[in-house]
This record gives C-alpha cells, sequence and structure tokens, in this order.
C-alpha cells in the first residue's frame, strides 16, 4: 500500500523501519493517521512474557478488554468500547485479521486461537468509527501481522514453564534468499502448549503452526502465501456462582465433571496475496483465502431438557468451510491541485457449516455422544464493495471519507425432520450502507487534532441464530442485526520521547444484540432496543533516558440500556430490566501502567500494574465481579555472541495474590457467572537464536 505523503509533519530521525498503519488501508504513521489506533511491535509481546496468549501483551492499549478466561474451550473474551462483551465463547463485535486474512467469519464470528505470537511482527488495534469500513462485526479490528523472513537463516528454538503445568515448547526459522527477481523470504514457525490449569477440570493443549513465503515476481510485483493450522483439545470447568468463587476458585462445577464438558478443533487455512505495482500512482492488491474448521463441544445439559422432540441435545459437532477474496486498487491523484488518495475494492466471504446436534449419554452414562437430535446445512455469505480517499485539501488540514455496502445472507436447510420435530429451514438477509468520515488538522509538528464519524453495523452469528430463547428447535430468525452510529473527537501529541493520545466518543446503538441467557454451556441471544455508550480514553507509550520504557493508559466507559426490556421474557422470575441498566461485561474504568528497564543486551526488568472497575454479570445489575488491581514483576537477560542471541527470563504475575475474577459469563441461568483468575503464578523461558 502507497503511503502518502505529509505537508509539514517531521518525523525525527530513526535508524528503525518506520511503522505504517495499514488498518486504514491509505497507509500513514500512527501519528498521523486519524484514528484510534494503536500498533505492538512483536519484541514487546515476546520480552519477558510466555508467548501463549494476546491478553499477555494487549492489556495496556486504551478502549480494549482483554482477558483470560483461564478456559481454553471458550477462547479469549475480547471487547472494545464494549463491543463484544456479550460473548459468552469466542469473539463476536469485534473483527480480526492475521496477514490480511479474516479470523472473524462472514457472520461476525472470531476466534484468537491460531494467532502466533512467536512470529508476529507486530499487531495493529483499531477503533472507533474508521473500524465501520471493514462491515459486519466491526466494533473494532485487530489485526496481526506475521514477520518477514530477512538474511540468512536464523533459527530459534524456545522454551517456557510455569505454574499449574504450563509448557510451551517453540522453534522458529526465517530468512531470505535476497531482494532479486526470484529470491524467497520465508517463516515457519511451530509451537506446542500444555497446561493442567489453574481450576480442576481446565487442561489444554494446543498445537500451533503459522507459515509466511514471499516471492519477488519482478521489480513491481510480490506475491505471498500465508498458511497457518491449530489443533486444541480443552476441557471446560465452566463458571462458579458468589458463594463457589468465595469458598474455593479453583473449584469446579460439579456439572462440568458429570458431563466431562470438553472442546476439541481443528483447523488449518492458507491463502495468497499479490501485490503490484502498476505505475507511480497505482497499486494492485488481491488476497484469496480458504480454509477448514471442524468443532466438537460436550456440554452439561441434563437427560431431562433432551426429552423433548424438539431438542437440540448436549453435544455440538461443527463442519465448517469457509474462503473469499478481496481485490483492492489504489491510486494517487491530485485534486484541486492537492493529493488525494482513493481506495476501492470488493469483499467476498462464504461460509459453509455442516451442524449436528446429538444426545449426551447413552444410557445411564454421561458425558458420551449418543443419538443424533440435529441435523442441518448453514450457509452464510456477504458481498461487500467499498470505496474510501483521503484529501489533504490545505496544508494542514486532511479530510477522509468511505462508504462500504455491506449484503450479509444467512441460509438454512434442515435435514433433521423427524415426527414433531418438523422442517426448520429458512433465511434471512442484511444489508446496510455504511458511512464514515474523518477530519484532521495538523496544528503543530507534534500535534495533530481529528474529528471522526460513522455507522456500523453487527448481525447475530450463526451461533447466536442457532437456539431459540423459547427451547424448540430452528433458528432463531427473529433476532435482528444491531445498527450503531459513533462519533469521536481525539488527539495525538509527541511528548516525552514518546506519544500521547486522548479521544472522547458517543455511540448510540439501535436493537443492541444481548445474551438472553446461558444454561450448561448453551446461550440465547436477543434485542435489547437502544443503548448508549459515552466514554474517554488516554494513552502514553514512550521512551526516556535512552533504555527506559513507560506505557500508561487509562479508559472510562459509560454503557447503559436506553430502553427496558425483558430478559427473556417478563415474570416473577425474569423481570423487565429498567432503561439506564448498565451493560453487563463492561468495566467503567480500566487502567494500565507498566515501568521497564530495556538496554539492547544484558540485564533487563520491569513492573507492571492493572486496575479494572467492577464488571456486572447480569442485565438486572444484581451481581458483579468486584473490580481489583494485580501488578507483576518480571527480570530477563539478554546476551550476543557472535551468531548467537540467548534471551531468558522469569515473572511472578499477580503478586499480591489477590483473588478475582479474570473474566464472567454473562446472563448464565444457574448464577455460574464468575471465572476465576489464578492466584501468584509464575513463569520462565529461554529462546538461542542462532544465524547461520
Amino acid at each position: 500500500m502507497g503511503a502518502r505523503a505529509e505537508p509539514v509533519e517531521s518525523a525525527p530521525p530513526s535508524s528503525l523501519k518506520p511503522v505504517i498503519v495499514t488498518s486504514t488501508r491509505t497507509g500513514l504513521p500512527p501519528f498521523a493517521t486519524p484514528a484510534s489506533v494503536d500498533v505492538v511491535d512483536g519484541e514487546s509481546m515476546r520480552s519477558n512474557l510466555p508467548q501463549v496468549n494476546l491478553s499477555e501483551s494487549l492489556a495496556g492499549v486504551p478502549g480494549m478488554l482483554i482477558q483470560n478466561r483461564q478456559n481454553y474451550a471458550q477462547d479469549l473474551q475480547i471487547a472494545i468500547r464494549g463491543f463484544g462483551s456479550r460473548s459468552t465463547f469466542g469473539i463476536r463485535g469485534v473483527r480480526l485479521y492475521v496477514d490480511g486474512i479474516p479470523a472473524t467469519l462472514p457472520d461476525g464470528q472470531g476466534q484468537s486461537s491460531n494467532i502466533d505470537i512467536a512470529s508476529a511482527e507486530r499487531v495493529e488495534i483499531l477503533r472507533g468509527p474508521y473500524s465501520a469500513l471493514y462491515g459486519n462485526s466491526s466494533g473494532g479490528v485487530i489485526q496481526v501481522f506475521t514477520e518477514e523472513g530477512s538474511g540468512a537463516l536464523r533459527l530459534t528454538p524456545s522454551l517456557t514453564v510455569g505454574s499449574h503445568g504450563l509448557r510451551r515448547y517453540g522453534t522458529k526459522a526465517a530468512g531470505s534468499g535476497g531482494e532479486e527477481h526470484g529470491a524467497l523470504d520465508y517463516l515457519v514457525s511451530a509451537s506446542r502448549f500444555t497446561s493442567d490449569g489453574y481450576r480442576e477440570h481446565s487442561d489444554a493443549a494446543r498445537n500451533l503452526a503459522n507459515a509466511r513465503l514471499g516471492i519477488r515476481l519482478d521489480t513491481d510485483s510480490k506475491l505471498t502465501l500465508v498458511a497457518n493450522s491449530v489443533a486444541l483439545k480443552a476441557q471446560d470447568p465452566l463458571g462458579l456462582d458468589w458463594a463457589q468463587f468465595r469458598a474455593d476458585p479453583r473449584s469446579v462445577a460439579a456439572v462440568a465433571i458429570q458431563f466431562d464438558t470438553r472442546k476439541t478443533v481443528q483447523q488449518a487455512q492458507g491463502g495468497l496475496v499479490y501485490e503490484r505495482r502498476i505505475d507511480g500512482a497505482n497499486d494492485m492488491r488481491i488476497m484469496a483465502y480458504y480454509g477448514q474448521r471442524d468443532t466438537v463441544q460436550f456440554q452439561a445439559i441434563p437427560p431431562g431438557p433432551q426429552a423433548n422432540p424438539r431438542h437440540a441435545g448436549g453435544v455440538i459437532s461443527l463442519g465448517r468451510d469457509y474462503g473469499g477474496i478481496d481485490a483492492r486498487w489504489t491510486t494517487r491523484l491530485h485534486l484541486a491541485g492537492r493529493p488525494l488518495t482513493l481506495v476501492g475494492g470488493l469483499a467476498w466471504d462464504t461460509l459453509e457449516e455442516q451442524r449436528q446436534g446429538y444426545e449426551n449419554f447413552i444410557g445411564a452414562t454421561l458425558g458420551v455422544q449418543g443419538a443424533l437430535r440435529r441435523n442441518e446445512s448453514n450457509t452464510v455469505w456477504n458481498l461487500d464493495p467499498y470505496l474510501q480517499g483521503a484529501w489533504e485539501f490545505a496544508e494542514r488540514w486532511t479530510l477522509d471519507a468511505g462508504v462500504r455496502q455491506s449484503t450479509v445472507r444467512f441460509s438454512s436447510d434442515d435435514l433433521y425432520i423427524v415426527g414433531l420435530n418438523g422442517d426448520d429451514s429458512g433465511a434471512a438477509r442484511y444489508r446496510k450502507l455504511l458511512p464514515m468520515a474523518a477530519l484532521r488538522y495538523q496544528a503543530r509538528h507534534d500535534l495533530n487534532l481529528y474529528a471522526t464519524v460513522g455507522r456500523g453495523f453487527e448481525t447475530p452469528t450463526f451461533n447466536e441464530l442457532s437456539y431459540r430463547t423459547d427451547g424448540l428447535s430452528g433458528l432463531n430468525f427473529g433476532l435482528r442485526p444491531s445498527v450503531n452510529t459513533s462519533a469521536e473527537l481525539g488527539a495525538k501529541a509527541r511528548l516525552g520521547g514518546g506519544m500521547l493520545t486522548a479521544a472522547v466518543f458517543r455511540i448510540r446503538t439501535e436493537d443492541e444484540i444481548v445474551s438472553a441467557g446461558s444454561l450448561g454451556g448453551r446461550a440465547t441471544f436477543q434485542n435489547a432496543g437502544r443503548t448508549r455508550r459515552n466514554g474517554m480514553e488516554l494513552g502514553w507509550d514512550g521512551k526516556f533516558a535512552h533504555n527506559w520504557r513507560v506505557q500508561a493508559s487509562h479508559t472510562w466507559l459509560e454503557a447503559t440500556y436506553r430502553d427496558s426490556f425483558c430478559s427473556p421474557a417478563c415474570s416473577g422470575v425474569n423481570p423487565a430490566i429498567p432503561a439506564g441498566n448498565s451493560i453487563p461485561g463492561i468495566a467503567r474504568q480500566m487502567a494500565y501502567v507498566s515501568l521497564a528497564w530495556a538496554p539492547p543486551q544484558g540485564w533487563r526488568t520491569g513492573i507492571e500494574g492493572r486496575y479494572l472497575d467492577r464488571i456486572y454479570v447480569n442485565d438486572r445489575n444484581s451481581e458483579a465481579a468486584p473490580g481489583y488491581f494485580t501488578a507483576a514483576v518480571h527480570t530477563g537477560y539478554l546476551l550476543q555472541i557472535n551468531r548467537w542471541t540467548i534471551d531468558g527470563y522469569a515473572r511472578i504475575d499477580n503478586l499480591f495474590d489477590r483473588r478475582y475474577a479474570g473474566s464472567v459469563i454473562i446472563n448464565e441461568g444457574n448464577g455460574r457467572y464468575f471465572e476465576p483468575a489464578p492466584g501468584r503464578n509464575w513463569s520462565a523461558g529461554m529462546s538461542a537464536a542462532y544465524r547461520f
């Protein structure tokens, strides 16, 4: 992607490769991007960390709540400005990409299990109205980019160990054959992670592989192949109620043992990216990808409810084939004598799903796959043309604008029509025009001001459509997409050897999709009318005195329902939720600070602190996970000897052994809302890189 020039900005001299934000597609440094965007480099994500989860290194990003459930059957819990907070498993409301390939399916369901931190070059986190240009479920965008191999072969084995049986073994090989035509650059990374888990019944094992191969076809074009695979097997300890959480946070709900709740995942995907410079003013980029994902999950649903002939059973079996194309053209022109960059493209993604449901018992034996109770073939696709531009219409002013026409279609073909269980086939189509505009003013060479406004939307995912609130069979096609309008004012200043960012925002949403309850690992969803999110974000990431680095952030977010509604139906057990209640799963305040001594070689050390306000766990706001503060310390040593680079570390997390809920399950029907975080725990690791 070509970067447009800035008329006033004078960047300080640096020997490092300049960081260009690609999330906005027009290619700018973070300081000049008229949006809330953070870039976390791969070295920071690996420095003195286990390299297992994104939650280790992204906690300092303002506006983003990222929590480790300590439950690898359900993935991380990620929300950006409150989008995604409803998710009881996986990632929703936030779009994820790995090397340009969606890790979010066209229905809006995403997962982070295939992200390889060991080979990441950087992660970009885009928040606010600009993210609407990514279409469905783009309340925020997270993009992970794999390192590009360079120079002679570099081989890097690594080992990490830690509390609760943590083991991670990995190796990475990277290099290139030069810059001439036909030269190949390559990176291949593989690892195995195992854990006994902090809680009972929370064992996990994950094999992960990631590869990036690039070939320079000629002076103006390059072809890149990316591929990765993940195999996951994890027990599911479910949540705890408050009494269980206080008495023994390492315990597990009895039904989790009784039904042996667990999940297995097998996924493999690959993609091709072709980039060509047509001439000095035009570039072309075409990306195509394909993948397969198979999932089997055993839930804790008793045999009694499954006696209903229209019940879908307690075992979910999913086979998914997915793929897509994103074709894009970038041109650099002049309008009224001023630079204009235009980007136009078309994105098409498709998913074919084979969904079966089985009883989770055979006779008196529980936790085994029994009789078939559901069988359907589902398809979802999206077709999204988009156009955006950036015009530097005056010396210090830039206008960015864009529009995306997003069309998403769901269809289901019911193959299980038995007795009272009739034909539940159906289809739904959602279509929205998503505009965005941003105005940037460069007040000084070290200060940028901007204002952004945009509209986004979020369809229900297939998992959210799969179960009706009345417990009957068939898809919940009464669930409507939510539509949001977002406005943001922001400032970015170079200060104290780093960058200070500030943003205030307001988001109005119609037909907010919320959890209608969760039982035994099965969640249902509904619309809750209008909601409002008002917030403020501050962040500073800087270096001083050569080797000291400070990162600090603070987020204030007030998220409330503007309409009253019933959850799921008005009764003495489920009363109306009044307007003004807080949306559950969202912390009103978050803060993070870290101080590190990080010279190029020798001893390294640092401290970290994180504060999270209380989080309501249900729509009634009758219970909440208390707020908490945790601290961590770490130290390490980096040694370079000839062709060797040896890096070792040790760290302690939750230094003061605080007892707190690391994540919550929204509207859990049995009151088992709380997923405990570990007490004081340690990890240590070492890598040894050799350049041939």
